[in-house]
């Protein structure tokens, strides 16, 4: 029996079953405390006999039925295993939807609700299949977040399988994983928006060819907190028309249109008409890559969750916040934060 009869602080997420050696299972089946049998499998050759589905925390299973050895002699098969009482459990949750698709740079993220100790246990129930081979590891953000990307962007075109088996999963300190979770999803055609703060021009390429060169304004370079910072932003969100405030610079309810997120700090490629004179010539938002409305529905039309946006500027994207600064780490640094 594995569990072996009479154990404890059993995960209910562990392989359950039965085998019998020189002989058969005639029947059999485990039971939790209200007598509801559990869903299992028997093997084709009837020696092994496998749950099939999850148990529950904090019960009791019972096993009952026979085998029959190969001398004809039958056996009782009987016993029981505990199920694992946990201090919390911790619900998570995953960015990628089943059916989408998303750019080149998307980062896979799984969000913990609790802090989890024992990272390598959490990571070792993660698997990521790609359709075609890909170099690409986890890597621990934050004690809550672990994040999967390519060593460098996704080929395009390709689909991605993400199985969490975090059901049952003891994160350290009593805490135990809620649910599995899965995403299946595609990534799309390879867009990357090559943007030049000293150029002030907004470059698409799309599958190696050069598609739009945009004039484009971005944060005034004489406040520091206004420079559209430079490296590798992820779109994150689209925006028809996106409301934009700010108390520190005095403006609040400045409906933009067309606002495409490329950083959790405030920064948007979004079409805005009043900076159009200084599109191409100077730098003068507060951040953002400003475009006039007509360019920017174009690039907004074009534009996928996870696309790459790489802004060349004269303040390095260095913050490590928000949601996906993941291009911002180095690849052997992505790798030390690993715990596989």
């Amino acid at each position: 029996m594995a569990p072996e009869s009479g154990a404890v602080d059993v995960s209910p997420g562990a392989p359950v079953s039965v085998t019998v050696a020189d002989g058969t299972i005639e029947t059999l089946t485990l039971t939790n405390p209200d007598g509801k049998v559990v869903i299992g499998t028997l093997a084709p050759d009837k020696t092994s006999w496998t749950v099939g589905e999850h148990l529950g925390y904090s019960k009791t299973y019972t096993w009952a039925g026979t085998a029959k050895g190969a001398d004809g002699k039958e056996k009782p098969i009987a016993g029981q295993f505990t199920t694992v009482t946990p201090q919390n459990i911790v619900d998570s949750r995953i960015n990628t939807g089943d059916g989408k698709t998303y750019g080149i740079a998307m980062p896979i993220a799984i969000t913990f609700d609790s802090d989890v100790v024992d990272r390598a246990a959490a990571q070792a129930a993660l698997t990521v299949e790609t359709s075609v081979p890909v170099e690409g590891a986890w890597s621990w953000l934050n004690a809550r977040s672990v994040h999967y990307r390519p060593k460098t962007y996704w080929p395009a075109n390709i689909t991605v399988n993400v199985t969490a088996k975090l059901y049952g999963v003891h994160y350290g300190e009593g805490k135990y994983g809620d649910d599995d979770l899965t995403s299946s999803f595609t990534i799309g055609r390879s867009q990357i928006v090559k943007a030049d703060s000293h150029s002030h021009r907004m470059i698409v390429i799309r599958d190696g060819v050069e598609v739009a060169n945009y004039p484009a304004s971005y944060g005034l370079e004489s406040d520091p907190r206004r420079i559209t910072r430079a490296g590798i932003h992820v779109v994150m969100s689209k925006h028809e028309s996106y409301t934009m405030s700010s108390e520190t610079y005095g403006y609040e309810g400045v409906t933009v249109p067309y606002a495409v997120r490329i950083s959790n700090n405030g920064e948007f490629v979004h079409g805005y008409a009043n900076s159009i004179s200084a599109q191409g010539n100077r730098n003068v938002s507060h951040g953002c890559l400003n475009l006039s409305p007509a360019n920017a529905k174009l690039y907004f039309e074009t534009a996928l969750v996870g696309d790459p946006v790489e802004v060349v500027s004269s303040v390095p994207l260095t913050a490590r916040d928000g949601d996906y600064y993941d291009w911002v780490v180095p690849w052997e640094e992505w790798l030390a934060n690993s715990a596989g």
